[in-house]
C-alpha cells in the first residue's frame, strides 16, 4: 500500500497553489513569522484513517522545518477524541498548511471509512469489494490507496490497464457487423498476453455469449440478484464474475451471497462523506 511520494508532492503543490496563490494575507498580516506553535490532529467522528503521509507532505511543502509526528497510522480505526498526530513549528506555517492537509486527510479517510463498511458487509463470502474509475480527476491514486487501506481492492487503474468491453463498445461493433467472439479475438491480438479481457453483460444470454467467446471476466451489470445467482450457476467457476451497477450498503450482502467473485461500487470514491478531523492549535 505504498504511495508514490513524487506524485503526492505534485498534487500537494497544486492544492497549495490553489489555496494560497499569493500568500495567506490574513496570517501574513496578523501572525509573526517566528511565533512558535503546536497543534494536534483530532478525530471528531468514528472511522478509518487514511492520508497521514499526504498531510505530512503538505506541512513540509509549506515549511520543511515543521515537525510532524504520527500517532495513528493509516488503516487505524479511530473515534471522536483520538489524537491522530501532532505538528509543531512556526504558527504561521501551521495555519497556512491546515486546510489543504485536512482536505486530503478528511476525504481519504471518508473513502477508507465507507470502504470498510462494504468490506464488513460481505465478510464471510467470497466476494471482494472493488472501486471504479469514478474518481476525482487527478486524485485517483490517493482515493484508490484509501480503498486499499481499509481492505478493499482496486479495479483497473486506467483505460490502459485492461480490456473492458462495455455496452457502448458492443453497440458500436454491432453496427459494423462485428460479433463478440470476433471482437475478443481482435482484442487478444492487440494487447499483451498477460492482459485480461472483461465483458459487460446485462442478461443471461449475454453471459452465455461472453463465456462462449472466451472472456476472462464477465461483469454482471445492473442485474437483479436472482438473475446474478443464475449467472453464477451457469458459469460454474469457469471465469470470474463481477457484479456492478447501483450496489449500495443495503444490497451488497445479498449480491455477495449469490457467489460472485467481485463487487464494484463507484460510491466508494464518488460519494464517500468526508471524515470529520480538525487541527487544534495549543494555546
Amino acid at each position: 500500500m505504498q504511495l508514490d511520494l513524487a506524485a503526492v508532492d505534485l498534487v500537494v503543490r497544486a492544492a497549495l497553489r490553489e489555496d494560497m496563490p499569493w500568500g495567506d494575507v490574513t496570517t501574513d498580516a496578523l501572525v509573526p513569522p517566528d511565533a512558535p506553535g503546536t497543534g494536534r490532529l483530532m478525530a471528531k467522528a468514528r472511522g478509518v484513517l487514511a492520508g497521514m503521509p499526504v498531510a505530512e507532505r503538505v506541512f513540509h511543502a509549506v515549511d520543511a522545518g515543521v515537525a510532524f509526528r504520527v500517532l495513528k497510522p493509516d488503516g487505524s480505526r479511530v473515534k471522536p477524541g483520538d489524537c491522530l498526530g501532532t505538528v509543531s513549528g512556526p504558527t504561521a506555517s501551521l495555519l497556512k498548511a491546515e486546510r489543504v492537509a485536512l482536505n486530503f486527510l478528511q476525504r481519504m479517510s471518508g473513502t477508507a471509512t465507507l470502504t470498510a463498511l462494504y468490506v464488513e458487509a460481505v465478510r464471510g463470502t467470497r466476494a471482494r469489494i472493488l472501486d471504479t474509475r469514478k474518481t476525482t480527476p487527478g486524485l485517483r491514486f490517493l482515493e484508490r490507496y484509501a480503498v486499499r487501506v481499509s481492505g478493499g481492492h482496486n479495479h483497473r487503474f486506467c483505460l490502459s490497464d485492461g480490456v473492458l468491453v462495455k455496452d457502448n463498445h458492443l453497440e458500436s461493433l454491432k453496427r459494423r457487423g462485428v460479433g463478440l467472439r470476433e471482437a475478443l479475438e481482435r482484442a487478444r491480438e492487440a494487447v499483451p498476453h498477460m492482459t485480461r479481457i472483461e465483458v459487460e453483460a446485462q442478461s443471461l444470454a449475454q453471459v452465455r455469449e461472453a463465456l462462449d467467446a472466451g472472456a476472462d471476466v464477465i461483469m454482471l451489470d445492473n442485474m437483479p440478484v436472482p438473475q446474478m445467482a443464475k449467472a453464477v450457476r451457469m458459469v460454474n467457476g469457469k471465469v470470474l464474475l463481477e457484479a456492478s451497477g447501483g450496489i449500495n450498503l443495503k444490497t451488497v450482502r445479498a449480491v455477495a451471497e449469490t457467489g460472485v467473485d467481485l463487487i464494484s461500487a463507484g460510491a466508494l470514491t464518488h460519494s464517500a462523506p468526508a471524515l470529520d478531523i480538525s487541527l487544534d492549535l495549543e494555546h
